[in-house]
């Protein structure tokens, strides 16, 4: 039993970093790049500084806020006695449905919430307040838009691990890493550092993508080997050149930037218009 946990609780680490990183190409994290940037909050008449720990403060409140759902549910699972082998070959289908899911396979896809945060904080509250409202809000994995599946495969993951401490745990990385994508605008004080940033996110959108299926494919891998080293060639192996390929083709082409007036004054820099983004 300690193996398959070690196992899931260590995938679910590492599927935590890839979905935080991810949901940085979310219209939402997109937002928080052109939002809180030191030349936005001049524009404020405030300091990136405070502002930017204050989001990342939120964010990582935000994990642990995560961390307790999926500790109460490994602690379900714990009480169910699964059997090692079970747990395994859960673990394999959950990461085989993200893989799929944000591979595009087949047009299969997850269902997920479209939900942006309130841009009028910005200009109703004072900086810790959107600072840390916003980040707890993207912490939490599924307050706001959800980019990937890897969001759930974590979840699942954890909760077969059937250790609360280590969810509690995975939780508190997830929102960290999220949070901390805010300080890739540390240096936009002009709009065309701005412009520039936009532009290199659409540039990795379709190779993040990839990377994160390829990271959701080798934990169906690990976790397949477990129940059977033939359910893991059978079953993920096929699912990889298919997912993969589709992962590279969704990103291959991108809107080109734009750039608009805020009601704070001012531009803000999308790498494209979502129904309902902000």
């Amino acid at each position: 039993m300690g193996d398959i946990t070690t196992l899931l609780a260590g995938t679910a680490a590492v599927i935590a970093a890839c979905a935080a990183a991810r949901g940085t190409w979310s219209p939402c994290g997109i937002s928080m790049l052109s939002s809180i940037t030191p030349m936005a909050e001049r524009g404020r008449g405030h300091r990136f500084r405070p502002t930017a720990t204050w989001f990342v403060v939120g964010a990582f409140t935000g994990g642990l806020t995560l961390g307790l759902v999926a500790a109460a549910l490994a602690a379900g699972v714990r009480a169910a006695h699964l059997h090692p082998t079970t747990l395994a070959a859960l673990g394999t289908a959950a990461a085989v449905l993200a893989a799929a899911s944000d591979g595009h396979v087949a047009r299969f896809a997850l269902p997920i919430h479209r939900r942006q945060v309130n841009e009028r904080w910005l200009d109703q509250f004072r900086p810790w307040v959107y600072g840390a409202g916003f980040g707890w809000q993207i912490g939490t994995g599924l307050a706001t838009y959800i980019k990937t599946a890897a969001v759930y495969l974590m979840i699942v993951l954890l909760a077969l691990a059937g250790d609360p401490w280590v969810a509690l745990g995975v939780g508190a990385l997830f929102g960290l890493v999220r949070g901390l994508a805010v300080l890739l605008g540390r240096r936009i004080t002009t709009f065309d550092a701005l412009a520039r940033l936009h532009r290199r996110m659409a540039e990795l959108d379709g190779p993040s993508v990839a990377a994160v299926v390829a990271v959701e494919l080798a934990a169906a891998v690990l976790c397949g080997w477990l129940t059977s080293p033939g359910i893991a060639a059978a079953v993920a192996l096929p699912a990889a050149a298919v997912a993969l390929r589709r992962a590279r083709v969704s990103g291959r082409a991108q809107p080109p930037i734009s750039t608009a007036s805020t009601s704070s004054g001012t531009r803000r820099t999308t790498a494209r218009r979502v129904p309902g983004a902000w």
